[in-house]
């Protein structure tokens, strides 16, 4: 979701690749179900690891930001990046996937993170 929402709202003026920890599940049927409402297209997106990344010659070094959204992503670009410039933040975002018991709290619950990752994100990066 966070790359969608960046990319819609920085467009190509800055450069952004999304990556975890694991690369072990595919996208989540309800992340892209509630970021199509907003058309953003994440179906085709591909679940990418930090370790995907420095596979394909992309090291962590190389980014002058990396936003976490998780302890462990976090403490991750920490350890991989601490020789080098680079600026981690940890977004404390809620997990949605152990939220609700039904479709539709489970949609709301990630309309709620989608609405404050996108809230975040405009306020981290206000365009000129």
């Amino acid at each position: 979701m966070a790359e969608g929402l960046m990319k819609q709202h920085v467009g190509t003026s800055i450069f952004v690749q999304s990556a975890g920890v694991k690369n072990d599940k595919d996208i989540d049927g309800f992340s892209i179900t509630v970021c199509q409402e907003l058309d953003i297209e994440l179906a085709k997106h591909k679940v990418r690891s930090f370790e995907d990344l420095e596979a394909w010659g992309d090291d962590l070094d190389s980014y002058s930001l990396i936003i976490a959204l998780s302890p462990t992503a976090a403490k991750t670009a920490r350890e991989q990046t601490e020789d080098a410039s680079v600026e981690v933040e940890f977004w404390d975002i809620a997990d949605p996937t152990a939220i609700g018991r039904n479709r539709e709290e489970k949609l709301d619950a990630y309309r709620a993170v989608r609405d404050d990752i996108a809230t975040r994100i405009k306020d981290r990066f206000v365009l000129k």
